[in-house]
């Protein structure tokens, strides 16, 4: 097959990438797409063009969103503040209402719709069309509505690959009485990747990945030095559930996880398709 007519011209050359194509072909990837290059429509494009350029050459992309830098400004719109805890959101019932707003009824349609662009087929995934996300109540009550995965209809995400298609899925979830939580993107993503099994999970982010005391970027962490960089408090606020999202999802079989600079265009082939790679990669 000719890669060639779809393959973008900012991507890594192709005489390269075909080496690496072979690895990741007919293998599940977890693309988390969110942050700030969410606001851009350039980077958006080519989020969604990877997304798409990943499934026309044989991989079985399944993307995951956030939201974040929208919901901050649509609280804002309405005067109420944005409060973290350990860098999740604090979610009340005012605030819950905007999460589902923006994620279900703005990202996520737009996404999907996005992909479809590129010459694929995609599958909107949400709480209100077709969940896969079941949950148990946050352990701090102090979030609020945040909740952990506790279940993941992993069937339902199958079928949709099997029918050809990339499942975008909003980080939402339903506890057994109905009621609707905000889940951290990172987390969903991670609690994707270890129960159906893929190879690999790219985490995007607003910096080129996880640097060490000097502001030096670090390209490949172990859990453990992972661990000592969260005591030490190198790692802090919004960085920490990211990293405990990749040691979770390492420790449940996912072979590598990336954090990797999501302002780059084309991060993700950047990332999958060259030597180099696009951000840190943290292995056991």
């Amino acid at each position: 097959m000719d890669f060639s007519e779809f393959w973008p011209k900012e991507a890594p050359p192709l005489k390269e990438a075909t080496k690496f194509i072979e690895k990741y072909q007919n293998k599940k990837i977890i693309l988390k797409y969110g942050g700030q290059v969410m606001a851009t429509d350039q980077l958006t494009k080519a989020f969604a063009q990877d997304a798409a350029v990943c499934k026309r050459i044989g991989i079985k992309p399944i993307v995951i969103h956030g939201g974040g830098p929208q919901i901050k400004i649509k609280l804002k719109e309405q005067n109420i503040e944005s409060k973290f805890i350990l860098g999740l959101r604090v979610t009340d019932e005012k605030v819950i209402k905007i999460v589902e707003e923006v994620l279900l009824n703005e990202i996520n349609p737009d996404l999907v719709n996005t992909i479809q662009q590129y010459g694929t087929k995609a599958e909107s995934v949400t709480v209100k069309k077709n969940n896969i996300i079941h949950v148990t109540k946050a352990m701090n009550p102090e979030l609020g509505f945040v909740a952990e995965p506790e279940n993941i209809n992993i069937e339902l995400l199958n079928t949709f690959i099997e029918e050809g298609l990339i499942p975008v899925v909003a980080p939402m979830g339903i506890d057994s009485k109905g009621q609707i939580y905000n889940i951290n993107a990172d987390t969903a993503a991670g609690t994707i990747a270890n129960e159906i099994n893929a190879e690999r999970l790219l985490l995007m982010t607003d910096v080129p990945g996880v640097n060490d005391r000097n502001g030096n970027l670090i390209s490949r962490l172990t859990i453990a030095e992972a661990e000592e960089l969260i005591q030490n408090e190198t790692i802090t606020g919004g960085m920490i559930p990211k990293i405990r999202t990749c040691i979770s999802a390492i420790q449940g079989g996912v072979k590598g996880v990336v954090i990797i600079d999501g302002r780059k265009p084309h991060a993700v082939l950047h990332e999958l398709f060259s030597s180099i790679g696009a951000g840190t990669l943290i292995i056991q």
